[in-house]
């Protein structure tokens, strides 16, 4: 009888840990900024969950989030450090968001590379209240208890991450223009063409390029419409000519897969506010393009 209920037990558990695992997902790589260490998380969580006296708990779902929210904070800490000696600047790892647009989560919030990129810049458990509000629509008291924090202080944390993005962030364009100024960029960019990038981008423009070490990519991030406008048409001939394109979509957002002789070489991605494009994103690390370039090919 025990090893029948036992048996009974760990069904009922896997089921609730699979209902629960998109938001876990989502949580974790909303916190992380990458798709490979939100997936360690959610192996801990299980683990834990499989060893967890389950008799008392009345909401999974609850319980999995609170595991989740609080093993992906100590992870993001502990990722300052290593991000603190990488090569270059950091970007998150794209996912690919045509099958979940929302990733897990109510809403599409604190999902595209460039709010990732902003929020890393944020504590982690400012971050983690964030997420935990703006994506998945959570009461600030059940915030509070995941967080283990007082309620006025989760509701302190979400503000701070508001006016930190708020201050970063003018206001964004439609979807379909966001796809119209992509294009005319990816256009100005292969060709070279400096009168029209410096039409489509920001004065105050700045282009990542994310290679973590890997050669061709700048180690620094370059600053200003005119400086980035010439870098673009300066590296135009070299590496436009023998790439081939897709349009694609990362983090909910269009972008650009960019391969060479068949092997992905870079995702090309852009945050475009009212005034234009004022970021430019180019993931090149290996290990970051090949989760997403994997994830595409499913």
């Amino acid at each position: 009888m025990h090893a029948e209920a036992d048996a009974n037990s760990l069904e009922q558990a896997t089921q609730d840990f699979l209902a629960a695992r998109p938001q876990l997902f989502g949580i974790a790589y909303r916190l992380l900024g990458s798709t490979v260490e939100a997936e360690d998380i959610l192996q801990e969580t299980w683990l834990r969950w499989q060893n967890t006296d389950r008799t008392n708990v009345v909401e999974p779902t609850a319980f999995l989030t609170t595991i989740t929210t609080r093993l992906a904070i100590n992870l993001a800490q502990s990722a300052r450090v290593r991000r603190e000696s990488y090569v270059g600047p950091w970007l998150p790892e794209p996912v690919d968001t045509v099958e979940d647009p929302q990733l897990g989560a109510e809403r599409a919030e604190a999902l595209e590379l460039a709010v990732l990129f902003l929020l890393e810049k944020l504590n982690p458990v400012e971050r983690g209240a964030y997420v935990l509000r703006e994506a998945f629509g959570y009461p600030y008291p059940q915030i509070a208890g995941i967080l283990e924090v007082s309620e006025a202080n989760a509701r302190q944390l979400v503000s701070r991450a508001r006016k930190h993005l708020a201050a970063e962030r003018r206001e964004r364009v439609s979807p379909s223009e966001h796809r119209r100024l992509l294009r005319v960029f990816l256009t100005a960019a292969q060709t070279g063409d400096l009168a029209v990038l410096e039409d489509v981008l920001t004065a105050d423009v700045v282009s990542y390029s994310d290679g973590g070490g890997t050669r061709g990519a700048s180690k620094i991030p370059v600053f200003g419409r005119v400086h980035v406008s010439k870098y673009l048409a300066a590296f135009a001939p070299r590496f436009w000519p023998r790439s081939e394109i897709r349009w694609v979509e990362a983090n909910s957002r269009p972008a650009v897969l960019i391969s060479s002789g068949g092997a992905a070489v870079a995702l090309l991605s852009v945050d475009v506010s009212v005034e234009g494009i004022d970021r430019i994103m180019w993931v090149m690390n290996p290990a970051k393009l090949s989760p997403y370039v994997a994830s595409l090919n499913d």
